[in-house]
């Protein structure tokens, strides 16, 4: 049986979502090839295929002959060449745009102001030549791609437009008395065609910047793996190899602080690992021998030797850096409402100059050329897409703008898009609801008595267990010297302070020192255990003097932002990697109905699939590593600012306060933004359907109206100017 892969590769040259829309077309036409999907926002093709009937060199051949290209390099190599080609596109094009400002502000002042001077012709051409063809290029090179192809797409309309603008006006600045000899005044339209381009370029500046940090997710989370360790040979030597040498069955040292190579089994030593990257949960947990390690998760303060199992792609780290790239990978082309009618519009507007020309000449013998000629370039002039292009990005920039200053970060248009449509909103517990670290949420003292802070500061000091920060830093103490300290595993600490013994941990470890713990102490303990908290008992050699209880406290406004939601018609959701006796509290406090507890993050991003097959618009909203894959799947990700780079990476949506009250804040501010984006649309496409046909001379008849480009172009200036407007009212929206 044929074997068929999967894989993601790296697409270059694409420029808008036909553009994407070709690069599938031709892969998808290859023998072999069963499935391919282009993600035109990560720049990205998952390309299902037989590997006995093509290869990844062949895919790339049949891209590269459609004027595109794809990277066929496996893992960190190929991204790193990808994202270098990136870089360098983004930052010519971020030159060009620069530039292309620069010489616009003068071409409209010379163009508008100064008209009728003698010299204002020549100033136009001189500055408007090196916009349109030197630093604009790019859009008659992709018109002619796309002509070649028999399609068209936004270079098409700006070559064309801009194009007809500044040889219609060059004529007109050389042979002025053709015009002349035939009644009528040239005007010359070199502002118009450099304007537009230098618009054009700095909006595909603002939407590649947006798109920069797509895949740079991928690339942390490969960092998450240390590329050394230190490997423990036959004879018990300690050497240090490069990760790749690491085969099953080797024996791996882990110091305090260095991350974990390979998944594996503990046979030697005790440590805490923090594991957050794989169940977001705050506490480390203990390792000892006999228990699982994986990759990418920090040791803490002990050593420890473990047994490799799984490498490469086998571990936990490999397997979520797959799910993201195939959760990334699998959603649809991104379509862009101007590129969408590109097609379309293109040569609409070209068969109706074309048509224009050609009734004049039948029904003016006498002035059917010139009229005809006139009107057809007007068409031409005024069906420039300057609104179209400036209809998306103003919006934009304003609307991320108003984000920003409520500390909600926008990735893209898309993210704004999607927001509008979500029902369903899942949230993680950990860092999102919860404040994401363990502190002391009660003290509880025998017999109302005085705790003596100094004491317990002092022997948690020296505590290696993860809950011993949280009570040194809500103790804040001076400590004293400790004697004969004893760390005890799975049970807690002691040690004499001033000749006295003292010890602290759980329940255990006093039932073993024949402490008498008191029903006072118990009845609280068993109150705690109700809410979930975790709790550490501490006592001297005789009785229970005091118990703190430990846990992620609910951040303040989680039950308000829970509330808001529902009041928006939204479900809401909680997955969280602990266990189900927290989880439930926690929902209880929080008003969440539903909630799914020790979720692992496949299962989160399962569980987010399972809701879309449902027919859900799902919002996922995380904070940490392990849950990059189900904010990637999500079809919007918020991520919580204070939380992992990973989860803001693969967010498309970055909540700075990390108050999940933004959450509700950010989807009303998208689906407003949204709006504005369509009422910018809507009045670039009515201008351009009420515009056209006037500037055909469909006035002509009625009272011998006919447009001059003059008007035509001072038209088009004003629909990019209410387009500009429209999208400035976003500032003064308020919550």
């Amino acid at each position: 049986m044929d074997k068929m892969n999967s894989r993601t590769f790296p697409v270059l040259e694409m420029s808008c979502a036909v553009c994407a829309a070709r690069v599938e077309k031709i892969i998808a036409a290859q023998a072999g090839v069963e499935k391919a999907v282009v993600n035109f926002a990560a720049a990205t093709v998952t390309v299902t295929y037989d590997d006995s009937l093509t290869s990844p060199e062949m895919l790339q051949r049949a891209v590269r002959q459609g004027g595109y290209d794809l990277v066929v390099e496996d893992g960190r190599s190929g991204t790193d060449e990808a994202e270098e080609c990136r870089r360098k596109s983004y930052h010519r094009l971020q030159r060009r745009a620069g530039w292309a400002v620069v010489l616009a502000v003068p071409l409209i002042v010379a163009g508008m102001f100064f008209m009728h001077r003698s010299w204002s012709g020549v100033v136009t051409c001189l500055l408007a030549t090196p916009i349109v063809f030197g630093l604009g290029r790019d859009f008659f090179t992709g018109a002619w791609k796309q002509l070649r192809h028999r399609s068209a797409n936004m270079d098409t309309l700006v070559a064309i437009s801009t194009g007809t603008a500044y040889f219609f006006s060059l004529f007109n600045l050389l042979f002025p008395d053709f015009w002349r000899s035939r009644g009528l005044e040239p005007h010359v339209y070199f502002e118009a065609s450099g304007v537009v381009v230098a618009f054009i370029l700095l909006g595909r500046m603002l939407e590649e910047r947006a798109k920069a940090g797509t895949s740079s997710a991928i690339r942390r989370l490969m960092g998450f793996q240390p590329k050394t360790v230190t490997l423990i040979d036959e004879d018990d030597r300690e050497q240090v190899v490069p990760i790749e040498q690491i085969r099953p069955g080797c024996l791996v040292l882990v110091r305090p602080g260095e991350r974990v190579a390979v998944d594996g089994v503990v046979v030697g030593g005790h440590s805490y690992v923090d594991e957050s990257m794989l169940s977001g949960e705050a506490i480390a947990v203990e390792k000892k021998p006999g228990e699982k390690v994986f990759a990418g998760t920090i040791n803490q303060k002990g050593s420890f030797r473990f047994r490799a199992q799984e490498v490469g792609t086998g571990t936990v780290l490999s397997q979520i850096i797959r799910l993201v790239q195939e959760a990334q990978g699998s959603k649809a082309p991104v379509q862009r409402l101007v590129d969408r009618v590109a097609a379309v519009f293109v040569p609409v507007i070209l068969s109706v100059a074309v048509l224009t020309f050609i009734i004049w000449i039948n029904l003016s013998p006498d002035h059917g050329f010139t009229y005809g000629l006139l009107a057809a370039v007007t068409v031409m002039v005024i069906a420039c897409p300057c609104a179209l292009g400036l209809a998306t990005p103003t919006a934009i920039m304003v609307g991320i703008g108003k984000g920003a200053d409520m500390g909600i970060l926008v990735k893209n248009a898309e993210s704004l898009e999607m927001a509008r449509k979500i029902d369903t909103v899942v949230l993680d517990k950990t860092g999102t609801i919860t404040e994401g670290r363990p502190c002391v949420t009660d003290t509880v003292v025998a017999n109302g008595g005085v705790l003596p802070a100094e004491a317990l500061c002092s022997l948690e000091k020296l505590s290696e267990h993860p809950l011993a920060e949280a009570i040194t830093a809500h103790l804040r103490c001076q400590t004293m010297d400790v004697e004969n300290f004893e760390s005890l595993s799975g049970r807690g600490v002691r040690g004499s302070i001033g000749g006295k013994l003292y010890m602290a941990g759980n329940l255990r470890l006093l039932r073993e020192n024949g402490v008498d713990v008191g029903e006072e102490l118990i009845e609280r303990a068993q109150a705690f255990a109700r809410e979930a908290k975790t709790m550490v008992w501490f006592a001297d050699e005789k009785r229970a003097i005091a118990l703190l209880a430990v846990s992620d406290r609910v951040k303040e406004t989680s039950a308000t932002a829970v509330a808001r939601l529902k009041e928006m018609g939204l479900d809401v959701c909680m997955l969280t990697g602990d266990n189900a006796a927290t989880a439930a509290a926690i929902a209880r406090q929080t008003g969440i109905d539903l909630y799914e507890a020790e979720m692992l993050p496949a299962g989160k991003a399962d569980f987010i699939k399972k809701l879309q097959a449902d027919g859900k618009k799902v919002a996922m909203a995380g904070d940490g590593i392990n849950d990059s894959a189900a904010l990637a799947q999500a079809d919007l990700g918020f991520a919580m600012g204070q939380g992992s780079d990973v989860a803001m990476d693969v967010a498309q949506i970055t909540i700075m306060s990390s108050d999940p009250i933004r959450i509700a804040d950010a989807i009303r501010l998208s689906a407003k933004t949204v709006r504005t984006i369509r009422q910018n649309l809507f009045w670039a496409f009515i201008y351009n359907i009420v515009s056209v046909p006037v500037a055909a001379g469909i006035l002509y008849p009625l009272g011998g109206f006919l447009l001059n480009p003059m008007i035509a172009g001072a038209a088009m200036a004003m629909s990019s100017v209410s387009v500009v407007a429209n999208s400035l009212r976003l500032k003064t929206w308020r919550i």
